[in-house]
Protein backbone atom coordinates (compact mmCIF):
# COMPACT_ATOMS: atom_id res chain seq x y z
CA UNK A 1 0.00 0.00 0.00
CA UNK A 2 1.49 3.60 -0.56
CA UNK A 3 1.75 6.00 1.62
CA UNK A 4 -1.25 8.29 2.84
CA UNK A 5 -0.78 11.41 0.58
CA UNK A 6 -0.80 15.20 1.97
CA UNK A 7 -0.72 18.39 0.53
CA UNK A 8 1.65 18.90 -1.73
CA UNK A 9 1.93 15.89 -3.14
CA UNK A 10 1.74 15.26 -6.65
CA UNK A 11 -1.61 13.37 -6.97
CA UNK A 12 -0.91 9.86 -8.86
CA UNK A 13 -2.60 10.68 -12.46
CA UNK A 14 -5.42 7.99 -13.76
CA UNK A 15 -7.32 6.91 -16.46
CA UNK A 16 -10.30 5.26 -15.16
CA UNK A 17 -13.54 4.24 -17.07
CA UNK A 18 -16.89 5.74 -15.58
CA UNK A 19 -20.30 4.94 -15.77
CA UNK A 20 -20.79 5.32 -19.36
CA UNK A 21 -17.47 3.42 -20.31
CA UNK A 22 -15.95 6.75 -21.58
CA UNK A 23 -12.34 7.28 -20.25
CA UNK A 24 -11.80 9.97 -18.03
CA UNK A 25 -7.97 11.22 -16.73
CA UNK A 26 -7.19 13.27 -13.93
CA UNK A 27 -5.35 14.82 -16.40
CA UNK A 28 -7.90 16.11 -18.20
CA UNK A 29 -9.21 17.80 -15.22
CA UNK A 30 -6.03 19.90 -15.05
CA UNK A 31 -6.90 23.37 -14.68
CA UNK A 32 -9.53 23.30 -11.99
CA UNK A 33 -9.53 21.86 -8.38
CA UNK A 34 -10.85 18.44 -8.42
CA UNK A 35 -12.46 16.47 -5.72
CA UNK A 36 -11.82 12.91 -5.82
CA UNK A 37 -13.61 10.30 -3.41
CA UNK A 38 -13.07 6.93 -2.98
CA UNK A 39 -15.99 4.53 -1.78
CA UNK A 40 -16.73 0.73 -1.24
CA UNK A 41 -19.83 0.00 -2.64
CA UNK A 42 -22.35 1.11 -5.17
CA UNK A 43 -25.75 0.85 -4.01
CA UNK A 44 -25.42 0.52 -0.74
CA UNK A 45 -26.76 2.37 1.88
CA UNK A 46 -24.15 4.43 3.12
CA UNK A 47 -22.37 4.83 -0.51
CA UNK A 48 -25.65 6.02 -1.64
CA UNK A 49 -26.09 9.07 0.90
CA UNK A 50 -22.43 10.11 0.08
CA UNK A 51 -23.28 10.34 -4.00
CA UNK A 52 -26.63 11.97 -3.36
CA UNK A 53 -24.79 14.60 -0.69
CA UNK A 54 -21.98 15.07 -3.56
CA UNK A 55 -25.13 15.08 -6.25
CA UNK A 56 -27.31 17.89 -4.07
CA UNK A 57 -23.72 19.94 -3.34
CA UNK A 58 -22.53 19.57 -7.08
CA UNK A 59 -23.48 23.29 -8.22
CA UNK A 60 -22.32 25.24 -5.63
CA UNK A 61 -19.09 22.92 -5.32
CA UNK A 62 -18.77 23.52 -9.50
CA UNK A 63 -19.34 27.36 -8.65
CA UNK A 64 -16.68 27.44 -6.78
CA UNK A 65 -14.21 25.73 -9.38
CA UNK A 66 -14.55 22.43 -8.01
CA UNK A 67 -15.24 18.81 -10.43
CA UNK A 68 -16.16 15.75 -8.50
CA UNK A 69 -15.02 12.63 -9.10
CA UNK A 70 -16.11 9.30 -7.53
CA UNK A 71 -14.03 5.95 -7.39
CA UNK A 72 -15.17 2.86 -6.11
CA UNK A 73 -13.71 -0.73 -7.24
CA UNK A 74 -17.45 -2.09 -9.20
CA UNK A 75 -17.98 -2.77 -12.57
CA UNK A 76 -18.74 0.14 -14.93
CA UNK A 77 -22.26 -1.94 -15.45
CA UNK A 78 -22.70 -0.93 -11.73
CA UNK A 79 -21.67 1.63 -11.90
CA UNK A 80 -24.47 2.86 -14.55
CA UNK A 81 -27.18 1.10 -12.75
CA UNK A 82 -26.15 3.17 -9.42
CA UNK A 83 -26.19 6.51 -11.29
CA UNK A 84 -29.68 5.73 -12.66
CA UNK A 85 -31.15 4.62 -9.20
CA UNK A 86 -30.11 7.90 -7.57
CA UNK A 87 -30.23 10.31 -10.39
CA UNK A 88 -26.35 11.16 -10.09
CA UNK A 89 -24.47 14.19 -12.34
CA UNK A 90 -21.17 13.91 -12.06
CA UNK A 91 -18.97 11.13 -12.92
CA UNK A 92 -18.61 7.50 -11.29
CA UNK A 93 -15.42 6.03 -12.08
CA UNK A 94 -14.87 1.74 -11.99
CA UNK A 95 -11.54 0.77 -10.15
CA UNK A 96 -11.76 -2.86 -10.03
CA UNK A 97 -8.52 -4.14 -9.88
CA UNK A 98 -7.78 -1.11 -6.89
CA UNK A 99 -4.89 0.08 -8.59
CA UNK A 100 -6.08 3.95 -8.71
CA UNK A 101 -7.53 3.51 -4.90
CA UNK A 102 -4.00 1.40 -3.86
CA UNK A 103 -1.84 4.80 -5.61
CA UNK A 104 -3.88 6.93 -3.27
CA UNK A 105 -3.74 4.75 -0.26
CA UNK A 106 -7.18 4.27 -0.22
CA UNK A 107 -7.27 0.81 0.05
CA UNK A 108 -5.59 -0.95 2.68
CA UNK A 109 -6.31 -2.92 6.03
CA UNK A 110 -10.16 -2.70 7.38
CA UNK A 111 -11.44 -4.14 9.97
CA UNK A 112 -15.39 -4.99 10.61
CA UNK A 113 -16.79 -7.16 13.20
CA UNK A 114 -13.55 -8.40 14.61
CA UNK A 115 -12.67 -9.48 10.95
CA UNK A 116 -9.84 -7.66 9.41
CA UNK A 117 -9.29 -7.89 5.40
CA UNK A 118 -8.08 -5.42 2.87
CA UNK A 119 -10.75 -3.50 1.01
CA UNK A 120 -11.79 0.23 0.29
CA UNK A 121 -10.47 3.01 2.64
CA UNK A 122 -13.55 5.94 2.23
CA UNK A 123 -11.12 8.45 1.54
CA UNK A 124 -11.81 12.31 -0.27
CA UNK A 125 -8.62 13.74 -2.05
CA UNK A 126 -9.05 17.41 -3.29
CA UNK A 127 -6.49 18.24 -5.79
CA UNK A 128 -5.48 21.69 -6.99
CA UNK A 129 -5.37 22.86 -10.47
CA UNK A 130 -2.14 22.18 -10.96
CA UNK A 131 -1.94 18.42 -9.95
CA UNK A 132 -1.16 18.83 -6.07
CA UNK A 133 -2.90 17.88 -3.49
CA UNK A 134 -4.85 20.22 -1.22
CA UNK A 135 -6.48 18.52 1.10
CA UNK A 136 -6.40 14.19 2.22
CA UNK A 137 -9.01 12.68 4.36
CA UNK A 138 -8.90 9.28 5.32
CA UNK A 139 -11.36 6.86 6.89
CA UNK A 140 -14.22 9.63 6.06
CA UNK A 141 -18.13 8.98 7.55
CA UNK A 142 -20.20 8.81 4.61
CA UNK A 143 -23.05 10.73 6.54
CA UNK A 144 -22.07 14.48 7.15
CA UNK A 145 -18.88 14.33 5.40
CA UNK A 146 -19.87 16.39 1.98
CA UNK A 147 -21.02 18.94 4.38
CA UNK A 148 -17.64 19.36 6.70
CA UNK A 149 -15.65 18.94 3.35
CA UNK A 150 -17.78 22.16 2.13
CA UNK A 151 -16.64 23.74 5.43
CA UNK A 152 -13.43 22.44 5.14
CA UNK A 153 -13.50 24.77 1.84
CA UNK A 154 -15.09 27.62 2.63
CA UNK A 155 -17.74 27.03 0.06
CA UNK A 156 -20.75 28.35 0.97
CA UNK A 157 -24.61 27.26 0.15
Amino acid sequence: MAERLIPGDTAPDFTLKDHTGREVSLASHRGRSTVIYFYPAASTPACAKQACDFRDSLASLQAAGYDVLGISPDTVKDLEKFVAEEALTFPLLSDEGHRVADAYAAWGEKKNYGRTYQGLIRSTIVVNPDGKVAAAQYNVRATGHVAKLRRDLKIDK
